[in-house]
């Protein structure tokens, strides 16, 4: 599945944070929500959240968008996933 990178940059503030989302397998059979945040060209942090389903992670996963979305981070790649 495409991951969703979003970046929100206020220039005046020296702001510059991207955010990326990701719904994958794990290899116990279940799925995890991977999520990894910071300032753009740096290392960010990751973290993992397990799923029993595909639907509960990618649920999560559009909850998780619609946060950032509200404090003003905007998709970054021309091609968004369907899952969110």
């Amino acid at each position: 599945m495409t991951p969703l990178r979003l970046e929100r940059r206020e220039p005046a503030r020296n702001r510059q944070r991207f955010y990326t989302i990701a719904v994958t397998r794990t290899l116990f059979d279940g799925w995890a929500l991977v999520r990894e945040w910071g300032r753009i060209g740096q290392p960010g942090t990751v973290r993992e959240t397990w799923f029993e389903t595909e639907s509960a992670a990618s649920e999560a996963g559009a909850k998780v968008r619609q946060r950032k979305e509200k404090r003003c981070y905007r998709a970054a790649n021309c091609q968004q996933s369907k899952k969110y």
